[in-house]
This record gives C-alpha cells, sequence and structure tokens, in this order.
C-alpha cells in the first residue's frame, strides 16, 4: 500500500476561524473571507481576476455525511484597476465566495479550511464550531494557532506528520479523497475466490488478516488491529469498485434502481465497518488468550459486543462482578456512545473501544462522569489533547486489565 503524504493530494493548506462580517448577511454582503495576505504563498499574485473550482462541504456532528455544493472561488487584486489608471502602486488580493447552501450554513466561529489539491481545484471545508469533526480537521492538517482574523497556512506537506495512516485516511475518506491503493494480484484473487460478489464479513476479514502474512501472537496488538483494518478497507474498496464498475455497465432501466444500487454502497460500507472492527478484535483476544463471548444477551435483551470472560459466569450470582468486563466496539461514537449505558447492569464500568480521533473534550468528560473509561488504539492517541491522553488506555492496556481478572480463573 502507498504510504503516502498529505502532498500526494494538496499544494498547500489554510485555515481560520469564520467572523460574523463573512457569514452574516445582516452585518454584511461582501461576500469575501478577511485576513488572506497568507494566501499569496498558495494562489499567488496573479494579474488577473483567478476563479478555481471549488467543493465546497459542510459538517457538524450531526450529520454523517456532509453538506455539498459546487461552484468557484475567485482570487484577485481590488488595486489593480487603480494601478492601471492612476498609477497607485497597491496591491490588495481579495477571495470572494458565492452565496450556496454550504456558505449560507456557516455561522460565527466555524473552521474554515481551504485546501488546494495538486488538480488545481480548492477544496472549502467549513465545520461547526466545537465539533468532533472540526478538532479533526485541525489535526489532520496540522493547523495551529487560528483565530477569526487571519488564514494560517502550510506548504511543506511532508513531513512526519503528514504521513498518511489509518487515522488520517479516515478523515480524508471523509472528504471524498480515497487514499487506498493496492495491487491488482489481490484483486484477481478475490474474483477467484469470491465469484463477483462480497463474501461474509467474517470471511472477507480473515481473507484480509490472511493477505498480510502470517500473524506474529506477541506483536503489538494496537498497531496489529490497525494494520488489519487499513488492509480490510484497501481490499474492500478495491473490490468494490470492480464489482460497481460492472453493474453500472449494465445500465439501470429505472432512476429508482439507481438510488437504491446507490443506497446499497452506502449502508454496505457503514455495515461492514463496524462488523470488521468485532471481528479483528475478537482475533487479537484470541492471540492473547483472552476468554470472551461475542454479543451475548444480558439484561432487557440488551447485546454488548464483548462480554469476558463469559456470558456463563455473567449469569452466576457467585463470580464476582469486579472479576467482569464489557467491552462496547464502534468506529465512531458521536452521541451513540450512551447506549452502552445500558449494557450488561452488573458492570458498573463500561469499556468502549473506538477508532473516532479528536474526540471533544466535552464528550469524554461526560464519559467520565458515566463511568465508561475509552479504549483507543495507540496510535490515535496523539490527536486527542495531552489532558485527555492521561486518562486514555490503548488496546494493549485493555487486555493487561482483563488478563489480570481472569487470572485466578481454572478451564
Amino acid at each position: 500500500m502507498n504510504e503516502g503524504h498529505l502532498a500526494s493530494y494538496f499544494n498547500g493548506i489554510a485555515g481560520k476561524f469564520l467572523s460574523p462580517v463573512e457569514t452574516d448577511p445582516g452585518v454584511s454582503h461582501q461576500h469575501e473571507y478577511n485576513g488572506v495576505s497568507g494566501l499569496t504563498d498558495i494562489l499567488g499574485e496573479p494579474d488577473e481576476n483567478t476563479s478555481y473550482a471549488t467543493e465546497f462541504l459542510y459538517f457538524s456532528d450531526e450529520h454523517d455525511l456532509p453538506l455539498q455544493d459546487s461552484g468557484f472561488l475567485t482570487w484577485y487584486d481590488a488595486r489593480k484597476k487603480a494601478r492601471d489608471e492612476r498609477a497607485v502602486m497597491r496591491w490588495e488580493y481579495r477571495l470572494y465566495y458565492p452565496v450556496n447552501d454550504v456558505t449560507r450554513e456557516s455561522r460565527p466561529g466555524d473552521l474554515l479550511i481551504l485546501a488546494k489539491k495538486t488538480d488545481e481545484t480548492i477544496l472549502a471545508i467549513i465545520a461547526e464550531s466545537g465539533s468532533d469533526i472540526s478538532n479533526q480537521l485541525l489535526y489532520l492538517f496540522g493547523l495551529s494557532g487560528l483565530t477569526d482574523r487571519s488564514f494560517v497556512t502550510r506548504l511543506e506537506l511532508q513531513t512526519q506528520k503528514d504521513k498518511l495512516n489509518y487515522t488520517s485516511r479516515l478523515i480524508l475518506d471523509r472528504l471524498g479523497i480515497d487514499t487506498y491503493a493496492i495491487g491488482d494480484e489481490w484483486l484477481e484473487e478475490m474474483i477467484r475466490r469470491y465469484d463477483n460478489r462480497f463474501p461474509q464479513t467474517a470471511v472477507f476479514s480473515a481473507f484480509a488478516r490472511e493477505s498480510l502474512g502470517e500473524i506474529d501472537s506477541k506483536a503489538d496488538p494496537d498497531s496489529l488491529l490497525l494494520s488489519w483494518l487499513e488492509q480490510e478497507v484497501a481490499l474492500f474498496r478495491i473490490f468494490e469498485r470492480y464489482l460497481i464498475q460492472k453493474r453500472l455497465e449494465t445500465g439501470f432501466k429505472e432512476v429508482d434502481d439507481f438510488i437504491s444500487f446507490s443506497l446499497s454502497v452506502q449502508n454496505r460500507r457503514k455495515s461492514r465497518a463496524g462488523q470488521s472492527l468485532e471481528h479483528h478484535l475478537a482475533t487479537v483476544f484470541e492471540l492473547n488468550g483472552i476468554r470472551f463471548s461475542r454479543t451475548p444477551v444480558t439484561e432487557n435483551k440488551s447485546k454488548p459486543d464483548f462480554l469476558f470472560p463469559g456470558i456463563n459466569e455473567y449469569r452466576d450470582p457467585g463470580f464476582v462482578a469486579h472479576r467482569l468486563t464489557m467491552l462496547a466496539a464502534k468506529t465512531t461514537c458521536k452521541d451513540r456512545w450512551r447506549q452502552i449505558l445500558s449494557e450488561a447492569d452488573r458492570i458498573t464500568e463500561k469499556h468502549l473501544f473506538t477508532l473516532e480521533t479528536a474526540i471533544s473534550e466535552n464528550q469524554t468528560q461526560e464519559m467520565i462522569d458515566r463511568n465508561v473509561q475509552l479504549v483507543i488504539p495507540e496510535g490515535i492517541r496523539e490527536s486527542f489533547t495531552l489532558s485527555q491522553q492521561k486518562w486514555l488506555i490503548n488496546l494493549e492496556q485493555f487486555i493487561l486489565i482483563v488478563r489480570e481478572r481472569q487470572s485466578s480463573l481454572v478451564e
């Protein structure tokens, strides 16, 4: 898989927080972004008005998919006419934006990121103020020191922190940028094995692990899990692309048929992501000799994803509660993490494993208050604040906790 850096996709990044004059039509009708002097590093100092084809995206934590619109950003020198007609030697570049569904949604305090792509188009990304996705975008693009006055820009996108990993690929995927590339030999193998259709998720997850070679049972569980997940997504995407192309070649008789097909593609991605995470976690636990039950039924027909050491011990009133552990597994948290509070009533402290990056401190503080311990792969720890990192535990630490609780069990 091509590791790559942000520079593989972008020539420059600029970010700022939006001010009232840039977003509120009751304050200003200028339709221009302010504090743009730093943008000359990215957009240059052209003599003529320059328009860039732009994809506008608005993100909030409330919705999984962004609001989208297409248009142009225009970079121009407001003093050019004065220079040409009156020899007034001044330059004042401005960035004009159109009114569209995305710009109408923006509010003061929202994060604005302008990402100039290698094809000379621009992604104009706006994220709701204080949202998790706003934190994730700041982490992805390495932007700090932002205000609502001037853009902070970055041109060097090949540093170590710009190297793509599982975390950054997830965020870029939300921006519509597919960073996964894998050899055609695996496509040929999948066609041979699965006869032009996806197998069950457990089978495909096992194939992803197999494709990476023999497993070292003593391997770092955090790195192992992320490598399996990343490999499976890469395999999934190349096989999905092949299958979609075949379906498109047959055509659609009705518009509704196309819409139904498109929805099925999106739903398959979502459902398989969560299931594959559980399959890979289960394999990690098995490699580490950890006993567990998968999705057992507890009180009120709730089904925690993992119960340690198992459902029999959980149902045994003589088995001490402090040796029981539950783990929920969610690729993303958002507000859905509260669902686990009603699972496994005998267990006071709930453990939640997630791949979500840069969760807000407000959210993690509520988790602490609700006695939920967040478990994350070590590879995404740095996306959290330093104070959050002191509280988080990684997968290896979680395994040590469960192993200690199971140490007195007799097979």
